[in-house]
Order: structure tokens, then C-alpha cells, then sequence
């Protein structure tokens, strides 16, 4: 099947403005990845399916479309500075920062669920047993229903555990007969999965003590990452963090502190200061 221009333009526009995914360049993905999830649905064209689409109020088939174009490619310890910096100078700031037990994390974009359980797991290495004196349930959102539901399996193969500490496999999963691995309760309990469009108001009823979204924003444009990196500031506590993923450029214009490469800080004092 052939995706005519003027459908990949309406298309593309769409997903812009609702999901700030930049996909001008990208016809031949789109057209790669959805020929056979169309054909299957039993649809003769492109456009004849794109109609459909646009007429379903729920927006389920939109985030369909969604799952399909994003790359979900995610395993345990990835990118594994952030886990040293949240284990050796995040927990330890944040211990000392935050008087009443209430730690605010939020995985944006989470995909299938490895980041915030990963990050839940060194929240148990780190408290031990003085983990029940902290509320330190993640916040995990995606706008893939696909992606959250498996997330909320905590269903996992072998190989995403690879870069995993050798103990933590015994620690944290329970090994099935079929060879998958399943993240524990305690853990998966750790996690709250919710759906959330990042393109949408930030309105939470707290600030977060750290934001953790990694390799999203390279679907995005400049002014499309840079509008959302200042409304995860507002939504941001003094002093807390903002992890992004390695390969992308924090935006030039940001009220960020830069800390190391793909470690943001804002400052305690909106002078910039943390005096």
C-alpha cells in the first residue's frame, strides 16, 4: 500500500499538534510500520483507515498509531549514570532535603515499564528497611495504553535483565516456567501507571523532587522541547532534578541548571542560587 502525500501531510500535522511528534521526515516509517496493522484491520488504503482514525472521540486508534511509530526499545540500567547519580547524590540531597517522608518521582514516558522499576529497585537498595518511612511511589505515564498495560505486567525476558546487578534477578523478579521474568510486588506496588499526553497541561497536585524523561524528546522539535522542559521546571521542586536522555541536547534557552550531561538541576532559590 502506498501512503499518498496529502494523507501523510494531514496525518503528520495532526500528530504534531496533539502529541508533539515531529514526523516530517519520517513518510516512509509511517508507511513501514502501519502497512500491515491497516491491512489487518481490514482496510483497503491508507486513507480510508486515516478517516476512521479521525472520527474515533476516544483516541484510542490514535495512540495505536502512536505505539506503532515510537520505538519502545527499552531494557534495565540504561543509561546507567542516572542510576549512579540517583543512588549516590540524588537520595542522599533528597534525604536530607525533604522533612516529611513524601519523595515525588515521575517517569514521563515510561514505555514498558523498565525505567520506573528499575528506579523503585534502587530506592530498596538505598533505604533498606527504612523504606516503609518514605511515601516514594513512582509516577509512571505514557501515552501508549499498549505500553502501560504491559508495564503493569512487570513481565520481562531474560535479556532486558542483562546489565541488572547479579543479585537483584533473585531480589526483585520471580522467574516463570516459560523463562520470562516478573518484577515482585513490593516493587510493582512502588509504581503508579498512569496515561499522559506531554503535550498536555502538567497539573499534578505536587511538584516533583525528580523528572525523569529520557529519549522522548528526540521526536520533538526545538520550540516543541524547549516549552515542554519549562513546564517541567514549573512542575519541578527547588532543588530537584531533571534526567534526559544522553542522546538528546537539553534546549539552549532553559532555566535548568546544567549538572553533567544529561543531569539538569533547578536551582533552590529562583535567583539561581542555592543559598
Amino acid at each position: 500500500m502506498e501512503l499518498r502525500n496529502s494523507d501523510f501531510i494531514k496525518l503528520a500535522n495532526i500528530i504534531k499538534a496533539k502529541y508533539g511528534l515531529n514526523l516530517t521526515e519520517k513518510k516512509y516509517l509511517v508507511e513501514s510500520r502501519l502497512t500491515n496493522y491497516v491491512l489487518d484491520c481490514g482496510f483497503d488504503d491508507f486513507g480510508e483507515y486515516f478517516e476512521t482514525v479521525y472520527a474515533d472521540h476516544t483516541g484510542i486508534e490514535m495512540t495505536n498509531i502512536i505505539s506503532r511509530l515510537t520505538t519502545n526499545y527499552t531494557y534495565f540500567m540504561r543509561e546507567s549514570e542516572h542510576f549512579r547519580h540517583f543512588t549516590e547524590v540524588f537520595l542522599p540531597d533528597a534525604e536530607k532535603r525533604i522533612s516529611d517522608g513524601d519523595l515525588r518521582i515521575w517517569s514521563a514516558g515510561c514505555s514498558y515499564g523498565n525505567e520506573p522499576y528499575n528506579f523503585a529497585m534502587c530506592l530498596y537498595e538505598y533505604f533498606g528497611s527504612r523504606i516503609d518511612s518514605w511515601d516514594s511511589r513512582i509516577l509512571a505515564t505514557d501515552i501508549s495504553f499498549n505500553a502501560l498495560r504491559m508495564a503493569k505486567q512487570g513481565i520481562f525476558t531474560e535479556q532486558a535483565l542483562q546489565e541488572l546487578p547479579d543479585d537483584w534477578e533473585r531480589k526483585y523478579f520471580n522467574r516463570h516456567v516459560n523463562g520470562t521474568y516478573q518484577v515482585k510486588d513490593e516493587i510493582r506496588s512502588n509504581v503508579v501507571f498512569k496515561y499522559h499526553n506531554l503535550m498536555e497541561p502538567i497539573s499534578f497536585k505536587k511538584k516533583f523532587d525528580l523528572i525523569v524523561c529520557r529519549n522522548v524528546m528526540i521526536y520533538f522539535d526545538e520550540p516543541t522541547k524547549e516549552d515542554l522542559v519549562d513546564r517541567f521546571y514549573d512542575a519541578t521542586e527547588p532543588g530537584g532534578y531533571l534526567y534526559i536522555g544522553h542522546a538528546e541536547a537539553a534546549p539552549k534557552n532553559m532555566r535548568y541548571e546544567f549538572i553533567q550531561p544529561a543531569i539538569l538541576r533547578k536551582p533552590m532559590k529562583e535567583d539561581g542560587s542555592d543559598e
